[in-house]
């Protein structure tokens, strides 16, 4: 398959008046178009400041990053923050058309557009409500809805559903694979839940504690689509579930040393 990310050899270090630290160390990964990639480690051990880095909010300190380009009129990428990611003066509507006006659409292609991420994520009733107005799923779904309707190139998620509760975090999750089975986004996925993981991945990367390297992978091959009882009944992902709880317990136990 072709390779839709790539990045080399990159590196963040932080400088704080007299002191240095290095976020990420000598990182170097391919991801293949339509590839949904999660990245799972312990805290602070970079995950975010990488997406950081791919959505162009950091620069790396050395290394390089390369996403291929499919169609010169798409961005490059959308991101979906686990909280705080919609518009609070905007509706439901307009956050979700907010990208295809910035890029100045024709007005029957942002109406069609926008009208069919909100039927799919289930917000058509709710699209003149402002985000005052919403609980914190339904903003999730807003954010979800934007960033699928703009049609990145590549799609970073920086653990969207981790402060859901269950039943929504189930809910929004089935969506966004509805979503990416029809769209075959490039996904780059942080999450701190394993089941989530295990649920979402074509492959999961392990990263260590800080500095930040990915030092494993797991590839997942349950056929989808998927649900979650199928992912807990299979006794491979219960062997990928205790080897990768055995991974974070041990680099949360070396981080403190």
């Amino acid at each position: 398959m072709e390779v839709k990310i790539s990045i080399n050899d990159l590196t963040k270090v932080f400088y704080k008046k007299d002191s240095r630290v290095t976020a990420l160390q000598g990182i170097s990964l391919d991801i293949a178009d339509g590839e949904f990639v999660c990245l799972v480690g312990p805290s602070g051990c970079g995950k975010t400041t990488l997406l950081r880095i791919l959505a162009d909010l950091e620069k790396p300190s050395s290394g390089s990053f390369h996403i291929a380009i499919s169609k010169r009129e798409r961005p490059l990428q959308s991101m979906v923050f686990q909280e705080r990611g919609v518009i609070p003066w905007l509706t439901v509507e307009g956050n979700v058309s907010f990208g295809l006006k910035m890029r100045h659409l024709p007005e029957d292609v942002i109406k069609e557009r926008t009208s069919y991420y909100l039927n799919k994520v289930g917000l058509e009733k709710f699209a003149k409500l402002y985000p005052k107005e919403l609980s914190g799923g339904m903003k999730q779904r807003v954010s979800i809805a934007r960033a699928f309707a703009n049609d990145p190139e590549i799609l970073l998620m920086d653990e969207p559903f981790a402060a859901l509760d269950e039943q929504n975090k189930f809910i929004l999750q089935e969506e966004l694979l509805n979503i990416w089975s029809e769209t075959k986004k490039t996904v780059l996925f942080i999450t701190h839940s394993i089941d989530e993981a295990l649920l979402l991945s074509d492959r999961i990367l392990l990263m260590s504690s800080q500095p930040g390297t990915i030092i494993d992978e797991k590839r997942i091959d349950l056929p989808r689509p998927r649900n979650m009882e199928q992912v807990r009944a299979d006794p491979v992902m219960a062997e990928h579930f205790v080897e990768i709880w055995n991974h974070l317990q041990e680099e949360v136990q070396r981080s403190r040393k």
